[in-house]
């Protein structure tokens, strides 16, 4: 989940870019020239003629643009999708539906001879752009021998329209100053979230279609309009929330689903977030308590933590931090939210989790604050995830189903010793409630919050460090799944496909057998070294 609300987690081991919710630039594999033909039979190339396929059609065009360079779109099969808006009635413009344009590309099979089945990639966030997180898939080796599809979800960076709100990141990054979780600060942030709201409504954009409803009908229609018999979908944070809700609404032509830091539709909100933060945060104590080294040198590590975040709430203090990049000093203040929040991203690098807490256990907050205003300040935080789908996602499939007092429940449940003011923030989800209210969009039928029930193959894959979406959600949603494969790979936070050989070993055995993926792997797992400081 990319939250800031749920960002992404990616294949950077530096942590500020993995606090920005970056992609990035990740080692990538060689490229076969063309990808696999249509199943139509007239011999064109997957992605190559312009087709029409019910409400969507699809036309090949040049490669969208992305915010870093991606060299392997030079050796991709672009498009792009059109679809109307919204597909449940006319939106008053001439000449009927609005229509919008999502952009496509298809990353052919690294070994030259594509499985006639590709795989369909379904990104996270909500808001995240799927073109951008092609080098963390090719890094897996997921086009070894299938071609690898990717389309934005509409309203992100490379759809048209792009419904991203540059406001508001830049109000986060550059009020770090500000006490994280205080009301005053709530009310800036929900003013930023109106004024870019009232923006793209005078754009024209009709907020209530960007909603995991429509890009399940989406993406239907993309496989329809390629010709596509039958494919693989492959989902991670956000994208499990859309992929089980895709499996549900159009199970037609799915061959088999991976879904990666799994959110069920059914669960998706702040409870969920405060469950995840409570087994992935544990899970990391008590992995430094099972090491000698880390246990001598940072005794009682939960008890520490929670500590610091009660007394920081209560008496938050500012620092000073130099961030790269960036000319002058920037002040950070941490509250106690602020410090549930950093470790929420800050499990993706584990080992440096203890001494960063003892540190600031001991008066320095320099480690922690640096990383947090590192990631927020990053290039990669700023304008490139789509809040129209963000709170077109949160305010009408999220919040309708849970009130305020649910989140404050299930925190107090999580951490009894929390203050009402951290418990109201759920993790990444800061003033979420406050948001929608000012986004103001209708409730998605009670349906959208259905289990899904399929018989369709499905890995499920969880890291046991999630502190996001929590390591249980993957047990919860194959328990419906009667073909379903559950694997937890331990010591990996949120998304384990981009940090994990072995779950990437896991996953491209998966396509090859839908029904028997080599697991083996998982016995060779070790821990990671923490860092001991002096």
């Amino acid at each position: 989940m990319s939250l800031s609300p749920l960002r992404r987690r990616r294949a950077s081991r530096r942590l500020p870019a993995v606090l920005a919710g970056a992609t990035a630039g990740a080692l990538v594999l060689g490229l076969a020239a063309v990808p696999a033909q249509a199943e139509s039979g007239a011999g064109a190339w997957l992605g190559t003629v312009a087709r029409t396929a019910g409400d969507a059609r699809f036309e090949p065009g040049p490669c969208p643009r992305t915010a870093d360079p991606i060299p392997d779109l030079e050796r991709a099969y672009c498009g792009t999708l059109t679809v109307p808006e919204k597909r449940s009635g006319h939106t008053g413009h001439k000449g009927g539906r609005k229509k919008i344009k999502l952009a496509v590309a298809i990353i052919p099979a690294a070994n030259g001879r594509p499985a006639p089945d590709p795989i369909v990639w379904l990104a996270g966030g909500p808001g995240d752009d799927a073109v951008s997180e092609i080098p963390m898939a090719l890094a897996g080796g997921l086009n070894r021998d299938r071609d690898v599809i990717f389309m934005s979800q509409r309203g992100t960076y490379s759809a048209t329209p792009e419904l991203t709100c540059p406001n508001v990141d830049e109000f986060v990054a550059n009020n770090l100053d500000l006490v994280f979780g205080a009301p005053s600060t709530g009310r800036l942030h929900v003013a930023e979230t109106r004024k870019c709201r009232d923006r793209l409504v005078g754009l024209g954009a009709d907020l209530s279609a960007y909603n995991g409803t429509e890009s399940s009908a989406d993406y239907d229609g993309l496989r329809k309009a390629l010709e596509i018999r039958q494919w693989n979908v492959f989902g991670i944070s956000y994208g499990t929330d859309l992929a089980l809700q895709y499996m549900r609404l159009h199970p037609k032509g799915i061959r088999s689903v991976g879904i990666d830091g799994v959110l069920p539709p059914s669960l998706a909100g702040g409870a969920v977030t405060w469950k995840a933060a409570r087994e992935g945060f544990d899970s990391i104590f008590k992995t430094c308590e099972d090491q000698p080294a880390c246990n001598t040198r940072y005794p009682n590590l939960k008890a520490t933590f929670e500590r610091l975040v009660v007394e920081l709430e209560a008496r938050p203090i500012t620092t000073t931090v130099t961030v790269p990049g960036r000319p002058a000093p920037v002040k950070v203040t941490l509250d106690g939210g602020l410090l549930v929040n950093w470790l929420t991203f800050a499990s993706h690098l584990a080992a440096g989790v203890p001494r960063s807490i003892d540190e600031l256990a001991h008066g320095n907050p320099q480690r922690i604050a640096e990383q947090y205003a590192g990631g927020k300040l990053s290039p990669q935080a700023i304008g490139r995830v789509s809040h129209g789908l963000v709170f077109g996602v949160f305010c009408s499939e999220w919040t309708p189903f849970e009130s305020e007092q649910d989140v404050i429940r299930a925190g107090r449940r999580l951490f009894p010793s929390f203050p009402r003011s951290v418990l109201a923030n759920a993790p990444l989800l800061s003033w979420m409630h406050a948001d929608c209210r000012a986004w103001d969009i209708p409730a998605a039928h009670p349906s959208i919050r259905d289990v899904t029930w399929s018989d369709i193959p499905t890995l499920v894959l969880s890291g046991g460090f999630d502190s996001q979406t929590a390591p249980s959600s993957g047990p919860y949603a194959a328990r419906t799944l009667s073909r379903s494969t559950e694997v937890t790979v331990p010591y990996v936070a949120h998304v384990v496909f981009a940090d994990s050989a072995c779950a990437q070993q896991i996953t491209v055995s998966f396509f090859d057998n839908p029904t028997g993926p080599d697991t083996g792997c998982l016995a060779g797992l070790q821990p990671p070294a923490f860092e001991i400081g002096p």
